[in-house]
């Protein structure tokens, strides 16, 4: 192999390696998007269940029937969301309605559903400009 073709080969798989890093770098940046996005709703989520807790608005699952494996009875969740869903229906413009709504949702395993109502609880909130109330 001449001098001038080694050189070639070298130089293509440089060229290759720095396409190949830059792909990377893309994809991490992605994720680390993706990582921002989840860990600011998480403490959104957060703040939400502190002002839920100081109002004394938690669901109180202490006495529901639960499975051996810790999560509510099918039923017993189900009958919890129809109570919550009744009081969103009387007052869809309070947050914490919708944040009740989106913790039994996910009491009745519809993860979705529990972070589209959380997502809703999030936006009312916000509109209120964090106000407490």
């Amino acid at each position: 192999m001449s001098d001038g073709a080694r050189a070639l080969r070298i130089q293509l798989l440089i060229a290759f390696m720095c396409v190949a890093m830059l792909a990377y770098f893309a994809m991490l940046g992605r994720l680390a998007v993706a990582m921002i996005a989840t860990l600011r709703a998480g403490f959104a989520h957060q703040k939400l269940a502190r002002l839920i807790a100081a109002d004394g608005m938690e669901l109180d699952t202490s006495a529901l029937p639960r499975r051996p494996s810790g999560r509510i009875e099918r039923d017993a969740a189900d009958a919890l969301f129809a109570t919550v869903r009744t009081e969103v229906e009387g007052d869809p413009d309070d947050w914490r309605r919708w944040y009740r709504l989106a913790r039994a949702y996910d009491y009745a395993g519809d993860r979705r559903r529990a972070r589209e109502a959380m997502k809703t609880a999030l936006e009312l909130h916000g509109r209120r400009g964090g106000a407490d109330g």
